[in-house]
């Protein structure tokens, strides 16, 4: 893309542009007002999150996108990366260090394949180049990142690489030298060149000397499928979500039981079509097959099962994740919805030595037992991300996600309720107190955390055992937000602001 055209004063308000770091959101909504598409704006968005929340996502991790035109064709790109050849003869799995390395990386490759699907080619030196630079010239540590290093600290000590983020504090300068490199060799060569070109043989190189047998095979055989969304209608919407290996039919069954319940989705209804939904989640994996789970007859069953004056019992496990939403409206109407992680804050715990990567450890989503999601070579792994874009009279409406892993759904069903049947705006709808069900990082009993709502008498009485978090937790996720209607209006989540 050449240079933007002036803008008609007319289109200003039917743009917006939300992310979780203000420089980000202001880098997006730049592009917009010159003219530019919501992919381009969002490739720019996500290669300065890749540098400023380090601790969250990267160039060396996966994202899920969901995109549409202004029409409401929507699509979903599942860049996740595969499992490399060698996983053969994996017989345990770590989650964090060189053996939490299983899978190839496939977040650059979302850009590519959204720049194509909007039919830009790209000033890669106009959308890359504020990343590249903040790379190089250094970034201003976090509050946000402080908090996760602190997490971390004493782990972080032995991990490869990691001594500029062990010691940089909030509002310390973080320079990252190593990885404004990788981001000009992508600039000069272009995105492809990650998995094909001279970026790629320095990534290769920096993975077996840290002895991940990875080979020039895997990594230029990693793709970003385009793929068909799912998709189920709740109380005058549509709502999208990308297909497996995310959990995106999760999302949608939720949402599904509640539409069935014909009363207010209230805390405990919420709370009880989560667990329901949840319970199909193990069968997930790239092979499932989810159209039966989302049929009538199945939704159906599955809001029977729900007590409305008793709490099902929940025992199960909790993933623990960290990732960005951003998200992207453009003057033409078209529309990206995205997700980019890591997997775990601050990925596999490992610092590509020439590429200055943070690589990511999300094959530690995989299992070694028979059965679904079992670890293989060019597998990909379960994944929770799933953005989502809502369309009403055939045209996008709403734009969502959060940060958040097993907590996606369950705050997704929060603000989806709170801006589709109370008709909230973005932020009262991101503002309306959350849960998060079951164990967390911080917390291993089985209970319902909850932000102050002022029911938890009432719902300790239907038998919720409520473990109280603060207003505006971050354990609840980190969730945006964009409304289109006559004009556009968007936020990002209150709750972990940088």
């Amino acid at each position: 893309m050449g240079a933007a055209a002036p803008p008609d004063p007319r289109l200003l308000m039917q743009t917006c542009a939300v992310s979780p770091h203000p420089i980000a959101t202001a880098i997006g909504n730049d592009l917009l007002e010159r003219g530019a598409s919501a992919a381009e704006a969002a490739v720019a968005i996500g290669a300065y999150l890749s540098v400023a929340m380090p601790h969250f996502c990267g160039i060396g991790g996966d994202a899920v996108w969901l995109v549409s035109d202004g029409a409401g064709h929507v699509q979903a790109i599942n860049g996740i990366g595969q499992a490399f050849d060698f996983t053969s003869g994996v017989t345990q799995i770590s989650t964090r260090g060189p053996q939490s390395i299983l899978t190839t990386a496939a977040a650059t490759a979302t850009w590519d394949a959204a720049l194509q699907i909007f039919g830009v080619t790209p000033d890669l030196g106009m959308l890359l180049g504020p990343a590249q630079q903040a790379a190089r010239d250094g970034i201003r540590v976090t509050p946000s990142q402080d908090f996760w290093r602190g997490m971390r600290a004493d782990e972080m000590q032995d991990w490869p690489g990691f001594t500029p983020y062990a010691g940089a504090k909030a509002g310390d300068l973080l320079l990252q030298p190593d990885l404004a490199t990788s981001l000009q060799a992508l600039i000069d060569h272009g995105l492809s060149s990650f998995h094909t070109g001279p970026l790629s043989r320095r990534i290769l190189d920096d993975l077996q000397s840290l002895g991940v047998a990875a080979t020039a095979d895997d990594l230029a055989t990693t793709r970003a499928a385009v793929e068909a969304p799912l998709s189920l209608p709740y109380r005058g919407a549509q709502l999208y979500a990308p297909p497996p290996p995310t959990q995106g039919v999760t999302t949608l069954q939720i949402m599904g039981i509640l539409e069935r319940l014909k009363t207010p989705a209230t805390y405990h209804l919420m709370v009880e079509a989560v667990k329901c939904a949840f319970l199909d989640r193990p069968a997930l994996d790239d092979q499932a097959q989810v159209a039966d789970w989302l049929s009538e007859a199945h939704l159906t069953r599955l809001a029977a099962n729900i007590d409305p004056v008793r709490a099902m019992p929940w025992p199960h496990e909790w993933n623990s994740a960290d990732t960005v939403y951003f998200a992207a409206r453009d003057a033409q109407g078209g529309c990206v919805s995205a997700l980019q992680s890591t997997y775990f804050d601050w990925g596999s715990g490992c610092v590509l030595p020439q590429t200055g990567m943070i690589w990511h450890n999300r094959g530690a989503g995989f299992s070694l037992n028979a059965g679904p999601n079992r670890l293989a070579p060019r597998r990909r792994p379960f994944h929770t991300l799933n953005p989502g874009i809502a369309t009403r009279d055939g045209k996008p409406w709403l734009l969502y996600g959060t940060q958040g892993a097993d907590g996606q759904p369950q705050t997704l069903a929060v603000i989806l309720q709170a801006a589709i049947d109370q008709g909230l705006p973005p932020a009262a709808a991101l503002s309306v107190p959350r849960f998060l069900l079951g164990r967390t990082f911080s917390d291993g009993r089985d209970t319902l955390k909850l932000e102050p709502t002022g029911q938890e008498d009432a719902l300790a009485a239907l038998g919720h055992q409520i473990s109280p978090i603060p207003a505006l937790s971050q354990l609840a996720g980190q969730a945006g937000m964009i409304r289109i209607e006559a004009a556009v209006t968007g936020a990002h989540d209150p709750r972990g602001r940088v």
